[in-house]
């Protein structure tokens, strides 16, 4: 009997402490404004705050409430979709649970004039079997993302693949998302999406290329090249972190960096923050991640 009433007491003591971190905390659903079919690994950003969140594969997110301001814009990223913002005000009780419908995207394929010619396989990117030392992480919605540039002004087509090197570190079977963008963002980072279907591979093993067709997409091919991302998403109780180093934590899958080009081409992506480039460098050479794609050269 006393033990009851112990444990009634101590549940009565946390209620305040429970309904404050509710208050503190912003969740619900993002769902497709027809269908109401949830969305998986949309972006949630706030963007004051500069913080956010990766729904999961059923549409569902939670993170915390703005801090800086007494209101603050939330964005919403999906693929796909288009882009919506949601007025969040600091201590609204109706925060929780909500109910976030966004619009499909239209998407206006341009008129194709058929060509006779031969196509040929055109590799862009890394071309090198040997990854640099050094190892690219991500959290879930971090991004990754590589300008496969087509240096000679080939005349392109289709992309028909991209590949990742995995490494042989952290989980390299973990689930990814494959990402294609232009490059016609601010200084040219990655903006829109070129690919706009979801596709999350796995690799069955690390230490080595991994590649992933592309070809029933039908994807064209910017002239001057596009950036290939590798966006880290949430995969519930199944993406796994270790620690194997006192001061590295690895989440999911790792990539590898190349050390191959003398400009930087890495642009990484992290949720409310957006885009930025890497410049590191040893030698001379710029640390890039090591990513390569397979597109179809048109030769008149």
């Amino acid at each position: 009997m006393l033990q009851r009433v112990l444990a009634f007491v101590t549940f009565l003591l946390l209620l305040p402490a429970l309904g404050m971190a509710q208050e503190n905390r912003l969740s619900g659903r993002i769902v497709d404004q027809k269908t109401k079919e949830p969305i998986p690994f949309a972006s949630i950003g706030l963007k004051e705050e500069q913080t956010g969140a990766l729904t999961n594969e059923y549409g569902f997110f939670q993170m915390s409430m703005p801090e800086k301001n007494a209101q603050d814009s939330l964005i919403v990223l999906a693929l796909g979709y288009k882009r919506v913002a949601v007025l969040v005000k600091r201590g609204n009780a109706n925060l929780a649970d909500l109910i976030i419908e966004v619009p499909k995207r239209v998407v206006e394929l341009a008129n194709v004039t058929v060509k006779g010619g031969k196509i040929k396989d055109l590799s862009l990117g890394s071309k090198s079997a040997t990854p640099g030392e050094g190892m690219i992480q991500g959290m879930p919605g971090s991004q990754y993302a590589f300008f496969v540039k087509n240096d000679k002004n080939k005349k392109l087509g289709n992309v028909r693949s991209v590949s990742f090197y995995i490494g042989e570190n952290g989980f390299p079977r973990e689930p990814f998302r494959v990402r294609l963008y232009k490059a016609d963002g601010n200084y040219n980072s990655p903006n829109t999406d070129i690919l706009t279907e979801n596709v999350v591979v796995s690799a069955p093993k690390g230490g080595e290329w991994y590649t992933i067709d592309l070809t029933p997409y039908n994807i064209e091919a910017p002239t001057e090249g596009f950036f290939v991302a590798m966006e880290w998403i949430v995969s519930g109780d199944k993406f796994y972190t270790t620690n194997f180093m006192d001061t590295y934590t690895p989440y999911g899958q790792i990539m590898r960096p190349t050390f191959e080009f003398k400009e930087s081409r890495t642009w990484s992506y992290t949720m409310g923050k957006g885009w930025s480039l890497l410049t590191l460098a040893s030698n001379g050479q710029r640390y890039n991640a090591m990513i390569k794609a397979e597109v179809d050269q048109i030769k008149d």
